[in-house]
């Protein structure tokens, strides 16, 4: 068990104030306003010890950079958005149903990944105006 820090704290309030996973540099940009001398090195130090303690979990989307979310959130099944305007991910709640149907006869289904790829809702705005 780690000691608790002003700068664990402030990655876990940023993450429980924030309704979505972020990433490193998004840590460092959120917790960093209570902890000012946070630097990304101390960012990702935390969040190695705070994975393996179970704390929070890494969001592994393919061909990016892991993001984390505390593991209250990761714990519940959710899917998620990636805005591939501003680079934030976003949780989706629920799971489309059928899946089974897709599987190949034979095959048994265990678990499953699903990653929508488009605009938030902030950069469709932006783009329209």
């Amino acid at each position: 068990m780690h000691r608790r820090t002003r700068q664990r704290e402030a990655i876990m309030q940023a993450l429980s104030k924030s309704a979505r996973p972020l990433s490193p540099a998004e840590l460092l940009k959120a917790a960093g306003k209570q902890v000012k001398s946070l630097s990304l090195a101390t960012v990702y130090r935390n969040v190695k010890s705070m994975v393996e303690e179970g704390l929070i979990h890494p969001v592994q989307l393919p061909g990016e950079p892991p993001r984390y979310e505390l593991h209250e959130a990761a714990a519940r099944h959710h899917h998620h958005f990636h805005c591939e305007t501003c680079d934030r991910v976003f949780d989706i709640a629920g799971c489309p149903k059928g899946l089974e149907s897709m599987v190949p006869v034979g095959f048994s289904l265990r678990a499953h990944e699903l990653v929508l790829y488009g605009r938030c809702s902030g950069c469709s705005g932006a783009a329209r105006s």
